[in-house]
């Protein structure tokens, strides 16, 4: 009795040859619809003529607390409109208490300046010392300093 070579295993060897990558972009389209539904909803949607800096871009968190102050002195958190009676209120309910977290303040760039002090106040008193103010990345050269 004779043993003869099977050609079983020639014929798994050539069907494991070819890559199936039907699987992996189904994963890379879903992973595209994903992103491209959460990017707008990571952005806040007042919008307002930010007045530009020079200073390095700093990392934000994960989920920004977003405070913006229009030209017309409305106060928005994230995309919702509030009172300077409700600040203290809604920012207690958007970080669940936590007083540590860094609010991120826009103001629009024809905000005066005591306006914008008073919001500032606000803040402290409500007891949110960490306040960010949020410009836009200049192009230009840091100015020189002057001296008098």
């Amino acid at each position: 009795m004779a043993i003869t070579p099977s050609t079983s295993r020639d014929d798994e060897d050539d069907a494991m040859a070819d890559i199936n990558v039907t699987p992996f972009i189904d994963v890379m389209l879903v992973l595209l619809i994903v992103f491209m539904i959460a990017a707008p909803l990571s952005t806040v949607d007042v919008p307002l003529n930010l007045p530009s800096s020079s200073a390095a871009a700093t990392e934000r968190p994960e989920d920004p607390v977003w405070l913006s102050l229009a030209p017309d002195l409305t106060l928005t958190l994230g995309n919702q409109p509030l009172s300077e009676t409700e600040l203290q209120a809604a920012l207690d309910a958007q970080t669940k208490g936590k007083r540590d977290v860094q609010v991120f303040l826009r103001a629009d760039r024809v905000v005066p300046y005591g306006d914008l002090m008073t919001v500032l106040d606000q803040l402290r008193m409500a007891g949110y010392l960490k306040v960010a103010l949020v410009g836009l990345q200049s192009t230009t050269a840091a100015p020189t300093q002057v001296t008098p």
